[in-house]
């Protein structure tokens, strides 16, 4: 039975293998570019951002400045990286597809079934992170409401990071799926129906991400982990849904 920590690791190997390493080399340094620009800002203003939260803090939660201020860090923190993946993964789309769909076919032998000419997957690719976006930004906007009410808030970073391990379950297993003429609804039930194999490949890609610089030169593998992970535990759930 293939895991989620198997499957990273085997996909790691995989994106690096003779054959296929050609096709990570446009999103590292795409992840490189956004990666700098973002710390830069993110360092620049991360001071006046927390400033600003804390002194939304009321008088009355005073005593509890202490729990408070680290909640605060770890919401902003994640709020960075969704904004993070979220561009990188606009801009990395079709190379990722391109990606996902040759090791699908070098991995289990079978090619997806996407026909798709180059061009039209590309373009397709990013309406695909469009509609990824559409669902994960209003969700992202509520939590990150939610974390700002006075005791609820308290929750905030256990929320933030099961929503993490969904988005990240939405952004990589989405691939091999699209490739594969699921519908974004219907990719979405499937991963409900296997959710524990879901957050957990979603976890682990969460926590690879996090990991400075090495997460630039790991997302290709999660990719490629994202396809045997396909192959494995989704493939088989059903007909895919219409387009």
């Amino acid at each position: 039975m293939l895991d989620a920590i198997t499957a990273l690791a085997r996909g790691t190997r995989l994106a690096y293998s003779r054959g296929l390493r050609r096709y990570v080399f446009v999103p590292i340094v795409i992840n490189l570019l956004v990666y700098g620009a973002m710390l830069r800002f993110v360092l620049a203003n991360f001071g006046g951002w927390l400033e600003g939260w804390m002194a939304l803090v009321p008088a009355w939660l005073g005593w509890l400045e202490w729990l408070i201020w680290p909640l605060f860090v770890i919401s902003l923190v994640v709020i960075v990286f969704f904004t993070f993946t979220l561009v990188t993964h606009l801009i990395a789309a079709p190379f990722y597809g391109f990606l996902a769909a040759r090791v699908e076919a070098v991995a289990t032998g079978r090619p997806p079934l996407d026909d798709r000419g180059f061009m039209k997957t590309a373009v397709d690719a990013l309406g695909r992170e469009l509609v990824k976006l559409a669902y994960i930004a209003p969700r992202a906007l509520l939590l990150f409401l939610v974390s700002w009410i006075p005791g609820v808030n308290l929750a905030a970073p256990l929320l933030w990071a099961l929503f993490s391990a969904w988005v990240m379950a939405i952004a990589y297993l989405d691939y091999p799926m699209d490739n594969n003429k699921v519908s974004f609804a219907e990719m979405r039930r499937r991963l409900a129906a296997r959710w524990w194999q879901s957050l957990t490949y979603g976890g682990c890609v969460t926590l690879v991400t996090w990991i400075p610089l090495a997460n630039l030169f790991l997302l290709p593998g999660a990719v490629s982990g994202a396809v045997l992970m396909w192959a494995e535990h989704y493939r088989d759930l059903g007909a895919p849904a219409a387009r």
